[in-house]
């Protein structure tokens, strides 16, 4: 949804204001500039390389990422070139499975396992950046430097030949058409090695892990399929030599192996070694070699992810090990918890108060996806052969019992998707199974006239209420409503299948502003009785589908009372920005909320040592 926007910003600035500078056009940046266009924000991306890189690094994104591209209005276009719904495993030397994870059920609208080959992930995102001509995308432009001020950034950039990738390279030649412009806002999304952290003195903390790995990136050649025989993704976990097997679309397969001791980089990356390491998986003459790679891994958080107006997102805020797949997946859900915080302060329907949200919700999960790859590296890279039988054993063990088999084979030892309590803006979760801070589900929906839909289809852009059975606008007054109104609210009843209301005594037309619709196969009204709620009820949903409320119909006006107050522009008064709302939310509903915290939950607690932001190798 486009909204107006009055400008903010001091008379002596030029006309031309960027709302959000970009840094990096990466996975990261690119789904943030995608998100921010859509929301009619005036966006420039700034990406250092003149020409795409066309290596594979990320392989692998999950149901929760799709979503976020179809926020985006790109997961149609992608998504045909996926490997969707593919089983992982645990197999042994000899290829035998010890374990195996499959998941066909979408509970966020989309394909749990989903692999691609980034390369034409990228290029479609790039080419799809067309369709907003409130975005400017330009490569072959290096941030050189940035200055902040009260309300702006000053952002200085320059033409770039580009490092073709290649970080050992240093630039040598002068700057050349240096231009300054100015911007609201500036996030970095310039990956492991971000030069704009470095500038900001923002220093990485956790690990560095010395485990070399060779990677291999191959494609059948021209009228071969030779890949039959590997059809699903592998963890090998041979104590000989751990290896990964990640199928990808279009003829492309990946292969990754441990380094043994004694082994060295240049003997992993001679074409020879390359050639007899491919040669117990594939017809290596049926093949193309197009990268073989030896590179180490980091497990990193940046100690702080905002500094006055300039924010970090994707690998410039955190690195996690490639053994869950979540390096990418972690950037995208960054750029959806960011844009439309960044869209609500731009618009003035917020103080930026408000982006300080944005690090308290989203890095305890990124930190949570760095953990279970750590452990799952540790796992499948396992060389000890008594401690691979136990390992081995154990598994078997778990999968012979009932309740940890479908926790095994469903991979439900991936963190959720769930903001701690105390650090996430909502209501606060009173029960262990509480909706507020957590995505509600995305099932497929019937209109009234028959029409099925994503759920997020019908929920828009911005905030909407769900009614459990019931008119959600019911107990709001004029008041409520109004501001409801300025932050686009949609207004949504949900039915069980074949329970809508009818007979001589119900109204002969839909409310008008309502959207009426069938859960078809009960996973909304599940999960909402789940979560307490009831016939009657009323779910508030933030605009990137978190609930930021679940209450009785009768008590939604506190929810919206709340809602305003952790919202409300600085420089607004209390009184004029709706006290007799703020009046009616009990202290009870309040708690929980410390919209002015500085520090992230757990930034206290005793961390791993700190890694100088100069030493850090960005992971693939």
């Amino acid at each position: 949804m486009k909204h107006n926007r009055e400008e903010t910003l001091s008379e002596e600035m030029p006309n031309g204001i960027y709302d959000v500078v970009i840094v990096g056009l990466g996975p990261t940046g690119l789904t943030l500039a995608h998100l921010l266009g859509r929301r009619g924000l005036r966006v420039l991306a700034l990406e250092r390389e003149p020409e795409f890189y066309g290596k594979a690094r990320a392989v692998y994104t999950d149901d929760e990422c799709m979503r976020v591209f179809q926020a985006a209005g790109v997961a149609n276009d992608v998504e045909p070139d996926m490997l969707i719904d593919t089983p992982a495993q645990w197999v042994f030397g000899d290829g035998s499975v010890l374990a195996q994870f499959v998941r066909t059920d979408r509970p966020y609208g989309w394909a749990v396992s989903n692999f691609f080959y980034q390369p034409t992930l990228e290029t479609k995102l790039e080419a799809l950046l067309a369709r907003y001509p409130n975005v400017s995308a330009r490569r072959g432009r290096e941030l050189t430097c940035f200055e902040q001020k009260r309300d702006r950034v000053m952002v200085t950039h320059a033409a770039s030949a580009g490092l073709q990738y290649d970080h050992k390279r240093a630039a040598t030649q002068p700057a050349t058409d240096i231009q300054t412009i100015t911007a609201r806002w500036l996030v970095a999304c310039d990956g492991g090695r971000s030069g704009v952290r470095s500038t900001l003195g923002v220093k990485m903390i956790g690990e560095s892990f010395p485990n070399p790995w060779l990677v291999v990136d191959i494609k059948a050649k021209h009228g071969n399929d030779g890949f039959r025989h590997l059809p699903y993704f592998n963890f090998c976990c041979d104590p000989k030599r751990p290896a990964v097997s990640c199928p990808q679309p279009n003829g492309h397969h990946r292969f990754e192996f441990m380094l043994m001791p004694g082994q060295t980089r240049e003997y992993m990356e001679s074409p020879e070694t390359v050639r007899e390491f491919l040669s117990h998986h594939v017809d290596v003459d049926k093949v193309e070699v197009l990268r073989s790679l030896v590179y180490t891994f980091n497990a990193l958080v940046a100690e702080r992810w905002r500094q006055g107006r300039v924010l970090l997102a994707g690998d410039a805020a955190h690195m996690t090990p490639q053994f869950m797949g979540q390096g990418m997946s972690s950037g995208v859900r960054d750029a959806y918890n960011l844009a439309w915080k960044l869209d609500a302060v731009v618009a003035g329907r917020a103080g930026d108060h408000l982006l300080d949200s944005y690090e308290r919700e989203r890095k305890p999960h990124a930190k949570e996806m760095i953990d279970v790859s750590v452990r799952m590296k540790d796992f499948v890279s396992m060389a000890n052969p008594a401690k691979t039988m136990l390992r081995n054993a154990i598994v078997k063990g778990m999968l012979a019992t009932p309740g940890l088999r479908d926790y095994i084979r469903e991979m439900r030892f991936k963190p959720p998707p769930t903001y701690p309590k105390g650090a996430y803006l909502g209501l606060p979760r009173k029960r262990r199974k509480g909706a507020e801070g957590r995505p509600i589900p995305q099932p497929i929906m019937r209109t009234f006239d028959g029409k099925r839909g994503l759920l997020d289809e019908f929920l828009g852009e911005d905030y909407a209420l769900v009614g459990y059975a019931v008119d959600p606008r019911e107990a709001l007054d004029a008041k409520a409503r109004a501001i409801l109104a300025e932050f686009g609210a949609q207004y949504i009843t949900v039915f069980p299948f074949g329970q809508r209301p009818q007979g001589a005594g119900v109204s002969r037309n839909v409310s008008p502003g309502l959207v009426e619709l069938d859960d078809l196969d009960g996973g909304l009204i599940g999960w909402l009785r789940q979560c307490g709620a009831r016939p009657g009820w009323v779910a508030l949903i933030r605009p990137d589908k978190f609930v930021y409320a679940v209450t009785p119909a009768r008590k939604t006006q506190d929810a919206v009372a709340h809602l305003a107050r952790a919202l409300e522009p600085e420089e607004k008064s209390r009184a004029e920005s709706g006290c007799k709302l703020a009046k009616q939310a009990r202290p009870a509903d309040l708690e929980g909320m410390d919209l002015l915290r500085l520090d992230p939950p757990g930034s206290e607690k005793p961390g791993l040592p700190t890694v100088e932001s100069e030493s850090v190798t960005p992971p693939l």
